[in-house]
Order: C-alpha cells, then sequence, then structure tokens
C-alpha cells in the first residue's frame, strides 16, 4: 500500500503527469454526476405547494402526478398542502412560505393592485371556465339572480366565488343592499342552505352541488347559476409562483408545469382511475361522489372549447384583458393593469405538450352531469 502511495506522490512531481491526473479526475467526477442515482446528482429543487381547497375528486391531476413521480423525474422534491379558499393562498404564496400554488386569478388581480411592490403572476390557468356559482332553492324562493334580493346569501369570506359578488351583481342589475349576507364558514356552507338558515350561498359549482345532494336536497330544489352563464367572462383558478422564486428557479417552474400538464392529462383520459389518488388522502370520501365532482370540474370547467384550441394552461391576452376591464369597472383600480401583468406564459411547455390526450379510441371520460 505504502508503494502505490509512494509511486503517485513520485509521479506527482512530474508537472505534465500531475496535470494529466488532475484531468483524468475531474472527466471522473463528471461521469459520477452524470450517472442515474448518484450520490453526487444535484439536489432536487424543493417546492411547497398550496392548494386551493381540501383533497376532494378536483384535486387529482397534481396529486396524481406526484404519486407517479413527474415532479421527481423533473428534479423537484414537491409538497402539496391543502388550502383553506382560493383567495387565502395569495398572501401565502407572496410571502415565501410556499413557492407556488392555486388561486383565483380574478382576486389575484385586486390583489396585485392593493400589494403594486410584489409582482406575482399565474402561470398557469387550471379553470378556463370559471366554477364560480350562486347556488339558491326554488322552495326557498331563490332561483334567479334577482330572487336574491330580500333573501339571505350564506358566503365564506375566503370563497373565490363570493370575491366576484360585487361583478356578479352589477351585471345582473341586483340591488346589493337588499341582499343579507351572512359569513358563513365553508364547512358549514352547505349544511345551512339544506337547513333553509340561508336561502342561498356563494360557492364552486362541484363543490357546492354535490355536498348540497349529499346533505339530500333533492335536485329539483336547486338552482345552480354559474356566474359565467350570467355575465362574467372570467377565468377561474390558476397556479401563481412567488415572484422571487421564480426568478431564480425558472427552470423548476417550468419542470413543476410539466409534471402538472402530464398530471392534467392523465386525469382527464382516466378520472376513474385518476380519483383515487385524491381518495387516498381523504378518508371517508365517498368515491362516487369525488368522481362525480371530477368529471363536473373536467367537463364544464378544464376542457372548454378554448383549451381544445390552445392546449391546457394557457390563456389568451383578449379575454384576459376584458375579465380586467369588467373587473375595473366595478372597483376602479390604482392601476389598471395589462394582460401580461396578470399572467406569464413563458414557463408553459410548447404547445404540443399541452395539448388534450386523444379520446377517439375510447370516450375514457364520462359526460359530465347536466347542471340543474
Amino acid at each position: 500500500m505504502n508503494t502505490h502511495l509512494n509511486g503517485l506522490v513520485r509521479l506527482s512531481s512530474y508537472p505534465l503527469i500531475a496535470v494529466r491526473i488532475d484531468m483524468i479526475q475531474r472527466l471522473l467526477l463528471i461521469a459520477c454526476l452524470c450517472l442515474p442515482g448518484s450520490t453526487l446528482q444535484a439536489q432536487e429543487t424543493a417546492i411547497r405547494f398550496i392548494n386551493d381547497w381540501k383533497w376532494e375528486g378536483q384535486a387529482a391531476p397534481l396529486l396524481l402526478a406526484l404519486d407517479n413521480g413527474y415532479f421527481s423525474e423533473e428534479s423537484l422534491e414537491v409538497t402539496l398542502d391543502p388550502g383553506k379558499g382560493s383567495v387565502d393562498a395569495l398572501p401565502r404564496v407572496a410571502s415565501g412560505e410556499y413557492e407556488m400554488g392555486s388561486a383565483d386569478i380574478n382576486s389575484l388581480i385586486k390583489w396585485r393592485d392593493e400589494n403594486p411592490d410584489v409582482d406575482m403572476k399565474a402561470v398557469y390557468i387550471i379553470y378556463s371556465a370559471p366554477p364560480f356559482a350562486v347556488i339558491g332553492r326554488p322552495s326557498l324562493g331563490v332561483i334567479g339572480p334577482l330572487d336574491l334580493e330580500g333573501h339571505t346569501l350564506g358566503a365564506p369570506k375566503f370563497d373565490g366565488a363570493f370575491a366576484q359578488w360585487p361583478v356578479f351583481v352589477a351585471a345582473n342589475g341586483i340591488l346589493d343592499d337588499r341582499v343579507n349576507i351572512e359569513d358563513v364558514g365553508f364547512p358549514d356552507r352547505e349544511r345551512l342552505l339544506a337547513e333553509g338558515k340561508v336561502d342561498a350561498i356563494t360557492g364552486f359549482s362541484f363543490t357546492s352541488y354535490l355536498g348540497l345532494l349529499s346533505q339530500g336536497v333533492p335536485l329539483k330544489d336547486i338552482s345552480l347559476m354559474l356566474m359565467s352563464d350570467f355575465g362574467l367572462d372570467l377565468y377561474g383558478n390558476a397556479i401563481i409562483v412567488n415572484p422571487t422564486f421564480a426568478q431564480s428557479n425558472p427552470g423548476a417552474v417550468k419542470g413543476f408545469l410539466r409534471a402538472a400538464v402530464r398530471g392534467y392529462q392523465a386525469t382527464i383520459a382516466n378520472p376513474a382511475a385518476a380519483v383515487e389518488h385524491a381518495l387516498s388522502r381523504n378518508e371517508g370520501a365517498d368515491r362516487d361522489v369525488e368522481l362525480q365532482r371530477l368529471v363536473m370540474a373536467i367537463g364544464h370547467h378544464i376542457v372548454t372549447d378554448e383549451v381544445r384550441s390552445i392546449g391546457l394552461g394557457d390563456a389568451i391576452d383578449v379575454r384576459l384583458e376584458k375579465s380586467i376591464a369588467q373587473l375595473d369597472s366595478i372597483y376602479q383600480f390604482t392601476r389598471k393593469p395589462s394582460a401580461s401583468d396578470i399572467f406569464d406564459d413563458q414557463y408553459l411547455p410548447a404547445n404540443s405538450l399541452r395539448k388534450l390526450p386523444d379520446l377517439s379510441a375510447k370516450p375514457a371520460v364520462p359526460a359530465a352531469p347536466e347542471q340543474p
């Protein structure tokens, strides 16, 4: 052993040979770094993601991407946490508590106006058609928008649908001061309507509609008013990113979206299999209910004619500009933003990678239930 060591020492005393040894060592190190599974490989980038809501059926795409290793394949160490509403994620991502999250893009537009020093943007559109809804009961006298006057509306403070209430009021000529608005908790919302303690609620269509059915409210006694059917041409939830993280880790943001797109494509292709990823995190959930919830989200809000044209995750500037103008007519922004201030498409995969899966061979997606 000593002889070999002495030999190396003697060889290194010759400059040319020492240089060659150094080059060989460097090449060996590079080769080790390239080996799959090598302990010398670069560490994964950590991303903490906060969802807009708890683990219901519609959350399946990102959970599937996590469980199937799509994020790991992008050298990402992703943590997915349930959220408390589509507005709650905004300050938590902006502060850096989370690097990314799911939030209502319209609330982001208003939030940016109130926080002009934080250049936080959306980078992926989840719901091309928003699930914002007002849900009433005909037996309580609420069928259409104007019926809300003289009645009590139950609305959680951080509900993404309630955030659009002023726009809904203006678009439908509702006398706002004639509607009694009661702040209710998310867990109590559908129960209070089922018990007749409020006359209508705001919520996401696939959450509140199915929640009322599970509370025993007959289908014929549910009036579902999708805001998109009553004057609001808005986008819905989007993936947002902390601006400091995005600037420092653009490759990680791109990798997250590549994995997310794969998750959405796999979910659309086979929702019955995808929903299992949500069920595994939601003890006591009813499989049929969560599958129906997921199918509603896909059929009514994710797969739209626009998405068929431009692919998953993207937005059309002209439509987004109209949305901003509609919001500005109510909120009167300090500085009216442009579409590029709100949505940044530079992290999206190429359009060819964001196409909807081909379902022509077999219709893997069940038909979304008709809105009542």
